[in-house]
């Protein structure tokens, strides 16, 4: 077959399977809009939250660290506290789904629906399919956690105005560092969920069943966080990329810390590579037979 494609007028590999067509083709899914109107539609069920709750943060019986700020606390205070406290609700636990969603769906609904061989026939080289089908995936994740705070941003703006960033230690950011701030939350945030991406494009490769992936990837990532919650660990807990997910903190602060967040991404590179490796090399020698 490789002799022949090869010999093939006008055959080139790097034609095949363009990103373009599989951007559009992965954008057409149900699960895709599903999940698109469900991120749009979270800040707008937080501003009714507060309206009916009234001021976040607010303790009845005057306990709890009531002095003690943090983003949920000032929320209402502007359109861009707003947005950091949609990121700071969703970050732990509804940002993963998209990704694991998006990675581990690529592969495994292609095999579950018996096109993944005919693809193979067109010919598609099984490494440029697989880099097509992670690079959209990727694309995707990242256009889902842009599109929670870029609606959030423009909700709170409307609801609550636009104004400094009220930071959780005290003081504020001014306008022009807000958005450069909130930039750099979302480009850490997605950082440090390559590691569910790499999980979820593993597991794609190894099953024919999509829920398969997408559950295995989101059931390793909360005994991750689990695990990161057993103080006895102690210092290797640091090795967990859950243990570094919320670093981004660090960039609502007067002072930008970077530490953290390059600790966190060093880890989250690591274990997305080593996942994406295994991916390739499972796939290139797995049999497709459906």
């Amino acid at each position: 077959m490789s002799a022949l494609t090869e010999s093939a007028p006008g055959y080139r590999a790097g034609r095949t399977l363009p990103f373009r067509v599989e951007v559009v083709r992965q954008l057409k899914r149900r699960r895709t809009m599903a999940m698109g109107g469900i991120l749009a539609v979270l800040p707008f069920v937080l501003i009714v939250a507060f309206a009916i709750g009234g001021t976040p943060g607010a303790d009845e019986d005057g306990g709890g660290g009531g002095n003690r700020l943090n983003l949920m606390d000032t929320a209402t205070s502007s359109g861009a506290n707003f947005a950091a406290t949609c990121l700071f609700v969703s970050a732990g636990f509804l940002l993963v789904v998209p990704v694991a969603l998006f990675c581990g769906d690529t592969v495994a609904s292609e095999a579950s629906w018996s096109s993944l061989r005919y693809l193979l026939a067109a010919p598609v080289p099984r490494a440029r399919l697989l880099w097509s089908k992670l690079a959209v995936a990727l694309s995707m994740s990242l256009a889902a956690m842009v599109l929670l705070p870029v609606v959030a941003l423009a909700a709170g703006t409307a609801a609550y105005g636009w104004g400094p960033l009220e930071l959780p230690t005290g003081g504020s950011l001014g306008t022009a560092d807000t958005v450069p701030r909130l930039a750099l939350v979302i480009g850490f945030i997605f950082v440090s969920q390559l590691v569910t991406a790499g999980l979820a494009f593993w597991l794609s490769t190894k099953t024919d069943a999509p829920l398969g992936a997408v559950g295995g990837a989101v059931g390793l990532t909360i005994i991750g966080n689990v695990l990161d919650q057993v103080t006895a660990l102690g210092t290797w807990r640091d090795f967990l990329p859950a243990h570094w997910q919320f670093a981004w903190a660090d960039a609502l602060q007067p002072q930008l810390e970077w530490s953290g967040m390059l600790k966190g991404s060093a880890v989250s590179v690591t274990y997305a590579l080593v996942l994406f490796a295994l991916a390739f090399r499972n796939f290139s020698r797995k049999d497709i037979v459906s």
